[in-house]
């Protein structure tokens, strides 16, 4: 899965580079529409994937704010507290 999202994010670099040479060399029309498929590469395809990829095997409830968390918060903030004196 990590080569292939390497590999994705090359070609749509590679995409919107292309498109910007063909409208600095004049061709606008072109240009606009290697850029575009680009960043719709970009966005429909590389950032979900990226996603899936990065929260895989997570456990979502460790990224929630439930009282549990929001008690080892406090919890943890009362310990600095008295560390530093």
């Amino acid at each position: 899965m990590k080569y292939v999202i390497r590999i994705l994010f090359i070609a749509v670099v590679a995409l919107v580079a292309i498109g910007y040479y063909h409208k600095n060399s004049g061709d606008h029309l072109t240009g606009d529409k290697w850029v575009g498929l680009g960043i719709l590469g970009a966005s429909f395809i590389l950032m979900p994937l990226f996603i899936y990829h990065r929260w895989k095997d997570k456990k979502v409830k460790d990224y929630m704010l439930t009282e549990e968390n929001l008690q080892k918060m406090r919890n943890h903030g009362e310990e600095e507290k008295t560390d530093k004196n």
